[in-house]
């Protein structure tokens, strides 16, 4: 299922943490919800499964990429954009 999709929620382990990663993203609105595992396997697909996420803040859309720091896991971000908080984390938890 090829699509782009906004992120509008997260759900981490641990808010308040500095450290845990994102665990969840969704929307509550539709509802949909998935581990960032899945995200991160549908953002690099380059078959039909191939899906792009994207987080808006006011009228300005930030893309979902993957990172993979070396010595790290991989995991999401968005890319820069005009906005100074973080753009996952500063969304709502997931329910």
């Amino acid at each position: 299922m090829a699509g782009r999709f906004q992120i509008k929620c997260i759900n981490k382990p641990n808010r308040d943490s500095s450290v845990e990663h994102i665990t969840h993203v969704g929307d509550a609105g539709i509802p949909w919800k998935l581990p960032v595992e899945v995200v991160i396997a549908r953002i690099e697909s380059s078959g039909p499964d191939h899906e792009d996420f994207y987080v808006r803040v006011g009228t300005i859309e930030a893309n979902v990429i993957v990172v993979s720091p070396a010595g790290h896991r991989k995991h999401i971000r968005t890319t820069r954009d005009s906005t100074v908080r973080d753009n996952l984390l500063s969304l709502p938890e997931c329910q």
